[in-house]
């Protein structure tokens, strides 16, 4: 049943995405994935598993994530003139992939 929320709720936003696409404010659609969904779960789990001190870190971890997000936003803007849409994806994923593998290095580096 938990799988069951979690694939709707992935769908819905799906769909929300879909439709304000189409509307004079597509725009908007960039801040519907920021929504904290999986962060709220992930955030629910970690503080009732685990220590205080962990759910902190795991905070402070995500406030770090925005970088690689910055550098995928960043990266796509750039490439969307350059190549064609699916080249500037994969690109803009790739670069995604790069910055969270090294803030992981680093985060594990000091606090490891």
């Amino acid at each position: 049943m938990d799988l069951m929320f979690k694939a709707t709720l992935g769908a819905a936003v799906v769909v929300i995405l879909a439709m304000l696409a189409k509307t004079k404010n597509y725009y908007i659609a960039g801040l519907v994935p920021l929504f904290p969904t999986f962060a709220l779960i992930a955030h629910y789990i970690v503080g009732k598993g685990r220590s205080l001190d962990d759910l902190k870190t795991t905070i402070v971890f995500g406030m770090w994530s925005i970088i690689p997000y910055f550098v995928y936003l960043a990266t796509l803007y750039v490439m969307v003139d350059r190549m064609r849409l699916e080249a500037s994806l994969a690109v803009a994923a790739v670069a995604w992939l790069i910055a969270a593998t090294v803030l992981v290095s680093v985060w594990m580096r000091l606090h490891g």
